[in-house]
């Protein structure tokens, strides 16, 4: 029985695999310039936000293994969850941990880079017209050096550097759950050092990108409905644009034969004609990409599918709004009750050792845990919104230093250089999803899942107790358990432990990352509450002045104009070209009836 448990749980796991390569595969065809696509830069793309991706959704394979350990019933270890089995399952994890971990960091710091550069020695702006392959791999090697000795440096640091004084010295560590947090062993305290300041820094990025996004996607999803309809769009610009050749060819025609040229007037006339031609002549454009016009059926059949579906990202957008909030106010309750309730305060990191205010989140995950799958699909969920709101708030913000664009991150129009640098982004970004999930969002649930003890004192040293008739004496595991039974019983998940290790060794991380949690919510609030009377652009290279405007209108604003403009999409005909066939059709009943 425990190994199908466990077999199903891993099987499950590859199969989030499975799914997380073919959504990477999407994102990164999606976003990536096709005029600039590069296999190299591909590959890395996919397999970076994949393994970026199996990091952090490791987490309820953890919490469900730990979980299948005990019994829910009777609060005991089951009977073959003997130390040695508890302590083997807790290995592997820890191998596939430190596999993930360290396969991150490499990709994020050494094969990234490299992988830029060796783009740059052979792109079009390399200084040689065919540099060779030699050369290539040479030169970006050259410039990837620099972040090779900085790995070596950080793991010398966090070899040498001593933990915090505050853990060494044992003050307010009287539990064995915090004692064996200590990291003894060098090398284990470099990896400690190094997942704590790649953590640190992901949150930095995390509070800018991700909180915005938190906020922007839902509405995004809202306003998906554009106000004016492909169709509608192409017939107009059509119109406009003949009307704007037909007045220049008459300016020009009024220049024949005159020797001192159009005066100023008209000169100035047809200048702003030649620039809205332009203006209309790439309105054209969008508006045929948009129907799909010369395209293949599938294409169009895709537009057509986008209409229909319209009205159903309308409600996701507004259930996903209400999930955000839900997750906004989690996290505000518990950073509450971390500051007010925490066991040592800033000397270790803020760790909570009991949840002390109901936390919605939290409570659903450990209700949704009795019965595996569903916490790992609400998991699943969680951890791709707070990644499509990571991409979403990169591309609205773009990659920058301090005010000035770095690159902008597009659909479509996306540069090799530029998606690079976004899945760096993206990874340190999810290594602080990991820490704001096991710690703010859902802490309960990330330590010890499900797992209970029987609150009652044993008859014999080293035996469980028999809550079975007691049910009242099941109380939910905890870092403060004060029971002896609970530390037979209760096993902490792995995830947990890593991130209370970095944080209580060098409590320097866990004061950053603690009260930067704040900052998200402060970032987040700021920004919902602009998005709901102003929609910042997601994409204005590509819209005129005229688009512009209308995106720039409220979140409330113009529904009517949408649904119609969805409706004009879904059928492929514009008001203009309805109300003509309507006017054709009475002209012929008209006709009829005379005749009659």
């Amino acid at each position: 029985m425990a190994l199908i448990q466990t077999s199903l749980i891993w099987v499950t796991y590859a199969v989030a695999i499975a799914i997380l390569l073919i959504i990477a595969t999407t994102f990164v065809f999606i976003y990536q310039d096709p005029r600039e696509r590069a296999a190299s830069v591909t590959t890395v793309c996919i397999f970076t936000t994949s393994a970026l991706l199996a990091t952090v959704l490791l987490m309820p394979v953890d919490i469900a293994l730990v979980s299948a350990t005990t019994s829910s019933r009777d609060g005991r270890k089951k009977d073959w969850a003997t130390p040695d089995a508890v302590e083997s399952i807790r290995y592997t994890l820890e191998i596939v941990y430190y596999t993930l971990y360290s396969l991150d960091a490499v990709l994020c710091l050494l094969v990234i880079p490299f992988t830029y550069f060796y783009f740059e020695e052979g792109g079009p702006d390399s200084d040689e017209d065919s540099p060779s392959l030699g050369s290539r791999l040479w030169g970006a090697f050259k410039y990837t050096i620099g972040f090779i000795l900085f790995v070596v440096i950080l793991f010398l640091v966090g070899f040498f550097v001593p933990a915090a004084k505050g853990a060494k010295d044992g003050k307010h560590l009287d539990l064995d759950y915090f004692k064996n947090l200590l990291s003894e062993n060098h090398g284990e305290r470099a990896l400690t050092f190094a997942l704590g300041l790649l953590i640190t820094l992901g949150t930095l990025i995390y509070v800018l990108y991700t909180a915005a996004g938190l906020a922007l996607l839902p509405v995004a999803m809202i306003k998906s409905a554009p106000s004016i309809s492909a169709p509608s769009l192409a017939e107009n610009t059509a119109s406009q644009l003949e009307q704007n050749r037909e007045r220049q060819h008459q300016l020009e025609s009024r220049n024949e034969g005159r020797e001192d040229g159009l005066n100023s007037r008209d000169q100035r006339e047809l200048e702003a004609l030649i620039r809205e031609e332009r203006t209309l002549v790439r309105r054209e454009r969008l508006a045929a990409e948009a129907t799909g016009e010369g395209r293949s059926w599938v294409v169009r059949t895709w537009h057509k599918a986008e209409a229909v579906f319209r009205p159903i990202k309308l409600l996701g957008g507004l259930l996903l709004m209400v999930i955000a909030l839900l997750i906004w106010t989690s996290m505000l309750i518990t950073g509450i009750d971390k500051a007010k309730n925490s066991v040592c305060k800033a000397g270790c990191g803020y760790i909570l050792g009991h949840i002390n205010i109901f936390q919605p989140v939290n409570w659903i995950f450990v209700v949704s845990s009795k019965v595996f799958p569903i916490d790992y699909i609400v998991f699943l969920f969680l951890v791709l919104f707070l990644f499509a709101s990571s991409v979403v708030g990169i591309g609205v913000v773009g990659i920058r230093f301090l005010w000035i664009v770095i690159f902008r991150i597009r659909k479509g129009h996306t540069s090799p250089q530029a998606l690079l640098m976004a899945t760096v982004m993206l990874t340190l970004i999810t290594l602080a999803i990991n820490y704001s999930v096991a710690m703010m969002i859902a802490p309960q649930y990330a330590s010890f899942g499900t797992q209970t003890y029987c609150d009652l004192p044993a008859r014999h040293p080293g035996e469980q107790p028999d809550c079975s008739n007691h049910r009242s004496s099941i109380k939910a595991c905890t870092e403060l358990a004060d029971n002896p039974v609970a530390g037979l019983v209760c096993t902490p998940s792995v995830v947990s432990t890593f991130i209370n290790r970095a944080m209580l060794n060098f409590s320097f991380f866990g004061v950053v990352d603690f009260w930067a949690q704040f900052a998200f919510l402060g970032v987040y609030l700021i920004v919902f509450l602009t998005t709901l009377f102003r929609t910042p652009k997601l994409d204005v290279e590509g819209l005129d002045a005229d688009l512009e405007e209308e995106e720039e209108e409220g979140l409330l604003s113009s529904t009517g104009r949408r649904f119609n403009a969805t409706w004009q999409d879904i059928t492929g005909r514009s008001k203009q070209r309805m109300a003509q066939y309507g006017a054709t059709d009475s002209r012929e009943q008209t006709n009829g009836s005379e005749s009659h």
